[in-house]
Order: structure tokens, then sequence, then C-alpha cells
């Protein structure tokens, strides 16, 4: 005879000693199960709440109609949060707009104007802002589209300038120095491999395995934007991995055979990049690196997107403008050393 009850199911006494029997699943209304846990009529109840059931709004115990408290919660399960966003910006996003929930909650989602954003913003570092600015503004879209509001708020707000290049891109000579503290077959050279033969984030790069590679080309989607990637597996990148026997579904295992989550591979690799003497360097920093490989080879803005999954042209442009740069210095500096000059005088002839 079975002793455990179905999974959400929770049981009491009454007052008249008699047993109750509820479906109790999280973020669903609690339902009442007849009979006895495991006899037809109870599993049949219990099948019917399983598969179906009715939702409980998420955090709508707190909200008032017309509020910013219930346009989140509406917002929170529109497609356009749902399905359009990956869910790490759904994460990011949401951890930002329920800050701004906590202050606003209350008020009038209909009242939202620009200088009450402005003010908030004033607060926040340049960063912030733009982090707060692209959280709002699929809020605002939402509201806009739901007829809560009549105009857009964020029109007219500005943002502070950035003083900040953002994160550090390396360069040949780094690279190098970390190749010669990393030898081939460590785990440390493979992440570097990895990371800037593919030029693709980290929180991809901890997903990639053998499951990938077909024919010789690495395809997945990137995890941030859903945009998918067919490339190469570049020769460097080949022969590190033949020193690497594949253990599991990913290329990058820890110690107690798991694959890395994204914030662990992070903060292993800072650690090798500390033992190179490259404390500057990051992961995202040879994501940069191989854009700028790629450019300095020619590639154009189009192909820079296939390779790296971006969804603009503007993202590829720049690192196109970067390849430019460094060939005009270059040139520059080799004419320079061609011109003959009189040792006595300095003078060019």
């Amino acid at each position: 005879m079975k002793s455990r009850l179905p999974k959400y199911v929770h049981g009491s006494t009454d007052r008249h000693g008699h047993a109750r029997y509820y479906f109790n699943r999280p973020g669903y209304k609690r339902a009442t199960l007849p009979g006895l846990p495991w006899s037809p009529e109870f599993m049949s109840a219990y099948q019917t709440a399983l598969d179906g059931g009715d939702r409980i709004s998420i955090g709508a115990s707190r909200t008032v109609v017309g509020s910013v408290s219930a346009a989140l919660v509406a917002y929170y399960q529109h497609p356009s949060f749902v399905d359009a966003l990956a869910k790490t910006t759904q994460q990011n996003r949401r951890a930002i707009l329920e800050v701004f929930r906590q202050e606003n909650g209350h008020r009038r989602v209909s009242t939202m104007h620009a200088q009450a954003l402005q003010n908030i913003m004033n607060h926040k570092t340049p960063a912030a802002q733009r982090n707060f600015k692209r959280a709002m503004r699929g809020f605002l879209d939402f509201c806009l589209m739901q007829n809560l509001i009549k105009f857009d708020p964020l029109a007219g707000t500005k943002l502070a300038k950035m003083k900040t290049v953002g994160l550090h891109t390396w360069s040949e000579d780094e690279i190098a120095l970390y190749r010669a503290r990393h030898a081939p077959g460590t785990q440390a050279r493979l992440a570097m491999e990895l990371l800037l033969q593919t030029g693709h984030a980290r929180v991809d790069v901890v997903k990639m395995g053998p499951q990938h590679v077909r024919n010789g080309v690495l395809s997945m989607r990137r995890q941030k934007t859903d945009v998918a990637f067919d490339i190469p597996v570049l020769p460097e990148l080949t022969a590190e991995l033949a020193r690497h026997p594949v253990t599991g579904l990913a290329y990058m295992m820890t110690e107690w055979g798991k694959p890395f989550s994204a914030v662990g591979f992070g903060n292993k690799f800072r650690k090798w990049c500390r033992e190179a003497n490259l404390p500057q360097c990051s992961p995202h920093g040879l994501r940069k690196a191989s854009a700028v490989r790629h450019a300095l080879n020619g590639a154009t803005a189009p192909e820079l997107m296939a390779w790296h999954g971006w969804k603009t042209i503007s993202e590829a442009q720049r690192y196109i403008e970067e390849a430019n740069r460094l060939k005009l210095a270059q040139s520059a500096g080799a004419k320079m050393r061609t011109m003959t000059r009189d040792p006595s005088t300095g003078v060019a002839d």
C-alpha cells in the first residue's frame, strides 16, 4: 500500500477528525481533492489539477488596478517579456524593475512623467542609467501598447556621458603572455582558446561540447539574443581540443565533473589571468580581440555579424573602425621608418 502523497499534495485533519487533501502547487490556486490518496476518484482530480489548474498572477495580491505594480504584473506575463527576452535578460531587467516597483508600485501608471524618471536616473551611475532605461523601455512599450499611458515618459530623459570605454580588449602581446604561462593541454589554455577562437561569450562557451560540432562546424545559438551562429572550428582550437579527452557534454568541466556555470567560469578564468600577470584581462576581452582579429584580416561587417552572432551592423562596425585605425597607424609608422635622415642633423633627405 502506498504511504507517500503525490507531488504537490498536502493533507490535514479538520476539527471533526476527517482527513482533507489539497493540491497545493506554487504559483497555482489551491484545489481540494476528493476521496483517499491514490484512489481512482482522487487521482482523476489530481491529474486534472496537475495538467491544468488555475495560475495565480505573480504579485496579484499586492496590486491595485491601474497602478505601476499591476502594470508590471501584466508585463511579466506578456509575450514581449516571456518570449522575446532571454532568461538572463528577464532576470536582469526584472531585478531593476522590482526596485522601481518597491518605490513606485502604488502610484498610478498613467501619471509617470519624464521629470520623475529623470530624477531617478540622476542618482545612478552612467552605466546603471543605461540599464535602467533599457529595462524601462520594454515596460513602457508594453504600457503604450496596452493604452495604459498616452505618451512615452522616457522620451524627455537624458543619459549622463560614459567615462569608460568598456572592458579591456586583449592585445596580441597579452595573448602571447597568457599562452606562455598556460601550456597546451591545460584547462586554462583550453578556456582561452575556446573564447578567442570562437569569439563568443562565456555564457555560451561553458555550454560548448562535441555535440555542437558536425563536419568541423560549430553550431549553436547565443543565449543572450537567441541568434544562431555556424562557424568553422579553427585549426588552433582543433589542436587544443585534441589534447583533452571528452568527459561530458561540455568541453569545460569542473574538478567535480560538472559543466561550469557562467559565473564560476568567469571567476576561474580571472584567476588564470592573474597567474599570467594579466589582471586587466577578462573573458569578454577575448571576444573583442576575436572581432578585431577578424577585421584586421579583412572580414566585412556582415561577416563579423555572422561569426559573432550580432543582431545589428553597428556592433560589427566598431571593430571594422578599430581595425582600420590600427592599419593606418601601422602604415604611418612604416612610412616614417622608410625615410632616410642625415645622422648629424636628423633632417630627411
